[in-house]
């Protein structure tokens, strides 16, 4: 018989079945040696008091084989002779529309502007010791996309997208831990996203699907309103029926093609601001009410919101035991993200802390509207460039309180940024409302999470990939342009979509109705 349970542990007790076995079987009111085998379905961290909780949800077993194992909903089959779909990008939204697309009887054909996960890896390490920028291969371009070399963090704060444990199965199915699959905020690290996603590559390739590195779209074939293809770098055509467009949001080429090509795009909010660092052991500190963490709980996070002047100002994409990364793609521009390997154990805690920023706070653009908000994005990254002492990839740098109060640092704290960091006086040059809203925010989340305003914090500019500045329209319920028929915009680079598990998702929804096109409506 099976049985499901809540408790709630000490995080020692939590982190041994040994120890919560005994505690599920007084709450089931059965002897600890009846449960013959037991597995965590969720599990979640209450820091809110000084008596720190874990949240188990387990599912319990007393029948003596244990648990059978459960079937894979994945069907990846032989689509040798099938008819082909294009996917351009082979970020989240494009390796998962691919995958879906094998399940659905299709072949996907995907064309990616950089290269393979194991040589992109060598291009990074050249950014980060020798300042080198490959525009198709960094920590944006490539096999992965961003996600695969900034943090790997995969929850979503939208449940409404679609099917969040089937994403985080397919992943685990791959290679990813099984923690995933029941932690609230499960992360996989940017030390294991490569291999996983080396693995999805063999899934895809085994079932014959093709992969294109280094074949950076160019044109696309479209005759009467109809694509029909695409053409890359180079020269080469590649031609099917639907082409399922998942480029990222930093792709800019391709939205100046799209407009320039007279295919429809539109302007749309987005957030920018910086990045702040804290040690990691003040921000354990202040979360866990002073006490030390200890081996059984994990580095700690915070999430912080609130309005300034009618915008909203929020952490962005936490790494705790993390690191900041040079995430610019192409030259002349400074752009600084987060990551964390699987064990976060790195000594220092980062989040982007940025603006909301709507179409009426853009400057606009006479010639190319829809590119306001792309126009403004780069003009700050040029900016970070130009104050980081024009070093390759050092960052502007300021320490948090003198950010706050308006003055240069004259000495910077530590960071983990290894390209470098140079003072400068953020307060001076970046948007006076950002810079605003920023002050007061900070204020804010210093008065909620007392010790947030440090002398050892630290912030760079500029975050600014937070999300695409442009949408491609497309249809509600075919999800296909709403102008060029069959082609169907995807993920983040298209404006519907915020991060690996929501991108992998709209892939999957564009796959099943690109494949709808052949009939190919179910596994």
């Amino acid at each position: 018989m099976r049985h499901r349970v809540s408790l709630t542990a000490a995080p020692q007790e939590a982190a041994a079945q040994s120890l919560y076995i005994p505690i599920a079987a007084r709450k089931l009111g059965i002897p600890p040696g009846e449960i013959t085998a037991a597995r965590i379905t969720r599990k979640s961290i209450d820091a809110r008091s000084r008596r720190i909780r874990v949240n188990l949800e387990l599912e319990v077993s007393t029948d003596p084989a244990g648990f059978s194992p459960a079937p894979l909903p994945l069907h990846y089959r032989s689509v040798h002779n099938q008819p082909p779909v294009l996917v351009v990008g082979a970020g989240p939204a494009g390796l998962f529309a691919a995958l879906r697309l094998v399940e659905l009887g299709c072949r996907p054909i995907v064309i990616e502007r950089g290269r393979e996960v194991r040589t992109r890896r060598k291009d990074i390490a050249r950014l980060l010791r020798q300042h080198t920028l490959d525009p198709d291969s960094n920590y944006g371009f490539g096999e992965g996309g961003a996600g695969a070399f900034s943090d790997g963090k995969l929850y979503t704060r939208s449940r409404k997208r679609g099917d969040v444990q089937r994403i985080l199965a397919i992943l685990h199915h791959h290679g990813a831990a099984a923690e995933i699959l029941f932690e609230t905020q499960p992360h996989i690290g940017t030390n294991k996203l490569p291999g996983i996603i080396r693995n999805i590559r063999a899934t895809l390739l085994e079932a014959g699907g093709e992969i294109h590195f280094e074949t950076p779209l160019t044109e696309f074939i479209i005759n009467a309103g109809i694509i029909q293809g695409v053409r890359t770098r180079g020269g080469a055509t590649f031609k099917a029926a639907a082409t399922i467009l998942a480029t990222g949001h930093s792709a800019r080429d391709i939205y100046q093609g799209l407009q320039r090509d007279g295919i429809a795009i539109e302007p749309k909010p987005f957030a920018m601001g910086v990045r702040v660092e804290h040690p990691q052991r003040l921000i354990d500190r202040i979360q866990y009410h002073g006490q030390p963490r200890g081996p059984y709980l994990p580095a700690a996070a915070y999430r912080l919101v609130t309005q300034v002047d009618g915008r909203g100002v929020y952490s962005f994409c936490m790494c705790p035991g993390g690191f900041i990364v040079p995430a610019a793609t192409g030259p002349g521009e400074v752009v600084v993200n987060g990551m964390s390997p699987a064990k976060r154990n790195s000594p220092f805690a980062n989040a982007g802390v940025v603006v909301e920023i709507r179409l009426a706070d853009i400057p606009p653009m006479d010639a190319a509207p829809a590119l306001a908000g792309l126009a403004y994005q780069a003009g700050l990254e040029r900016e970070a460039f130009n104050h980081g002492g024009r070093h390759g990839q050092t960052a502007p740098a300021q320490c948090l309180r003198d950010f706050v109060a308006g003055r240069l640092s004259a000495d910077l704290p530590a960071t983990s940024y290894l390209p470098g960091v140079v003072s400068s006086p953020l307060h001076a040059w970046l948007p006076a409302a950002i810079v605003a809203r920023l002050q007061q925010g900070f204020r804010v989340f210093g008065k909620q999470l007392k010790g947030f305003m440090s002398g050892e914090a630290v912030v760079l500019a500029v975050e600014s990939r937070t999300s695409s500045p442009v949408r491609i329209p497309r249809h509600p319920e075919s999800l296909q342009h709403q102008q060029v028929q069959g082609l169907y915009p995807c993920g983040e680079g298209a404006g519907y979509a915020g991060g690996i598990v929501s991108s992998a998702i709209d892939g999957e929804r564009c796959a099943e109705k690109a494949a709808a096109v052949f009939g190919k409506t179910s596994p």
